[in-house]
């Protein structure tokens, strides 16, 4: 039976996975894919081929409540069922927090757990979850290696100049700096994009992830030079929930005149801002685009400018534009969004070719386009199982 790998991207509302196939210890191929959705409310669990048929699926009762060993049980159950009992090698996890220590994949022992959870208050939406898969995993199978894969280390070249923060210099020596996030996706682009036209991966490239989160990414020789997000998820771009953006006095001021606490700043932060707060309707970009509400006008409108003008930024950092890319779930689905984008950046000799945005054609700026203009699907997944395998052939398991 042939040895596979697991890869995880647990949520706080879903675990994601999707599990490969090695051939010869290193070729990698997607047998799978699923998620257990819902968790929470009504957890549910399903697994696909890659035809997108179901392979498996199973559903708790409606008011369950259950910690991530429970939830993870019938997926391994069914890898077990599905492959064999030593068919699985090793699971790999989406880490979105690697601080400045964590800079590349790595075997996920008791004392990287522990480095780990200290970062929790740098990512509170996500490491908590991300870490908790982790644990349940030793829980249910001790014998599997684990290795994190960080959503930090493709950023870990920045200049000090793209990564200070002006904060007195005491706050830096306790990592209170700029990291930047969505690597694994930049990573994945990155090489889609050297196999794709390898002399525009070669040069200055703006790459953005448009998607619940969003950012963007300036990149020089498939390099990560600058990027929106910062020392937290929540810097950067206006996102599905999150608010990117903001003056610190605005915190001040909220804390001040209205009382909030700095766990109620936190919350409305993470989870009320964003699309969601300007429209009052929704984060989903497609439900935004399909009302005639003037708020959701406003969001979408908002998100856009945003977008536009952090590509100016990055422009201004990297000397200038050799490709724009679009990807993730709004980048390489909402074609008005890529549309109104590429409008405003007009300015830079941008011209969408409105037929192959409309299909989501691979390139879809015109031949005139002084910039051409491409979407290309990321694959997160597909990263985390090429540093799980790389791990596993270079470095020996933790006992």
């Amino acid at each position: 039976m042939p040895k596979a790998i697991l890869t995880l991207n647990a949520g706080s509302s879903s675990i994601k996975f999707a599990l490969y196939e090695l051939d010869a210890g290193v070729a990698l191929q997607q047998v799978s894919h699923g998620q257990i959705e819902s968790i929470g409310v009504a957890p549910h669990f399903i697994a696909r081929a890659t035809d997108g048929t179901v392979l498996s699926e199973y559903r708790w009762t409606s008011s369950a409540t259950l910690e991530h060993e429970a939830l993870l049980t019938p997926l391994l159950a069914w890898i077990t069922t599905h492959l064999g009992q030593e068919a699985l090698c090793a699971v790999g996890h989406r880490i979105v927090h690697g601080g400045s220590t964590y800079n590349r994949p790595v075997y996920l022992d008791a004392q990287v757990v522990a480095d780990l959870t200290k970062l929790t208050p740098l990512a509170p939406l996500h490491q908590p979850h991300n870490l908790a898969a982790v644990r349940a995993i030793a829980q249910l199978r001790p014998e599997l290696p684990q290795v994190g894969c960080f959503d930090t280390a493709f950023h870990q070249g920045l200049s000090a100049d793209a990564a200070r923060l002006a904060l007195p210099r005491r706050y830096a020596a306790e990592g209170v700096r700029r990291y930047g996030f969505h690597g694994l996706s930049y990573e994945y682009i990155a090489g889609r994009l050297r196999e794709q036209a390898p002399g525009l991966a070669a040069g200055r490239v703006i790459a953005a992830h448009l998607g619940n989160g969003a950012s963007l990414c300036a990149m020089h020789n498939g390099q990560s030079v600058d990027t929106t997000m910062g020392f937290t998820t929540l810097d950067g771009l206006v996102m599905g929930t999150r608010c990117g953006n903001l003056d610190p006095g605005a915190v001040l001021y909220l804390q001040q005149a209205h009382g909030l606490s700095a766990t109620d700043v936190e919350h409305m932060l993470y989870h009320d801002s964003g699309l969601l707060g300007v429209s009052g309707i929704s984060s989903d970009m497609r439900m935004l685009l399909t009302s005639d509400d003037a708020c959701a006008r406003e969001a979408i409108d908002l998100f856009v400018f945003r977008i536009a003008r952090e590509t100016g930024a990055l422009i201004s950092t990297l000397g200038g534009i050799d490709a724009l890319v679009f990807s993730a779930g709004i980048g390489e689905h909402a074609a008005p969004i890529r549309a109104a984008v590429c409008a405003r950046l007009g300015w830079l000799g941008i011209e969408c070719d409105a037929e192959a945005n409309s299909r989501h054609a691979a390139q879809i700026s015109t031949s005139n386009s002084r910039v051409p203009v491409f979407i290309v699907p990321t694959d997160e997944e597909a990263m985390i199982a090429s540093h799980t395998a790389h791990v596993l052939q270079n470095a020996r398991s933790p006992v």
